[in-house]
């Protein structure tokens, strides 16, 4: 069953078994925030257990490209596009979320986003790979992200 994310209310439905739910209900929030903003877009989830085609798209382009393979269990997806852009977000009961922004017509505009919750450690697939940069929200506190440019064709 599909949710869309209220960010002037912030709910925990969804992410009650992380151990940083409050962060990353804000973060989520968040990222709900930019897309009414930019694109006018309601940003909806699902529950993992029902979006296995979008896991599998995300772990593929993980595994393909950087050979990461998270162990933290996911707990929602999102997918739609907007513009020419399309986005998958996988939200992780550990607390991080990641996102596949991948343009239809530019494969110079393609890349994975990671961002932390507020509270997480860094996952031990990321240590030293990556180096974060810090951002302030109202919604999520300090959200810390990174990224790598897609390669390959998905």
């Amino acid at each position: 069953m599909s949710y869309t994310v209220d960010f002037k209310d912030v709910s925990t439905a969804g992410l009650e078994s992380s151990p940083v739910v409050d962060a990353l209900a804000g973060l989520r929030a968040n990222e709900a925030r930019y897309f009414m903003n930019k694109y006018k877009h309601a940003f909806t989830v699902v529950p993992a257990s029902e979006s296995q085609e979008n896991l599998d798209y995300v772990n593929r382009i993980l595994k393909e490209e950087r050979g990461i393979e998270f162990a933290a269990k996911p707990l929602e997806t999102s997918r739609f596009q907007v513009e020419n852009i399309q986005f998958t977000y996988v939200f992780y009961e550990d607390g991080l979320a990641v996102n596949v922004m991948y343009t239809v017509d530019d494969p110079k505009k393609r890349a994975v986003g990671f961002k932390l919750s507020e509270g997480m450690e860094i996952p031990k697939e990321l240590e030293e790979k990556f180096k974060f940069a810090r951002q302030k929200s109202k919604l999520a506190g300090t959200i810390r992200g990174s990224f790598f440019v897609i390669k390959g064709e998905y």
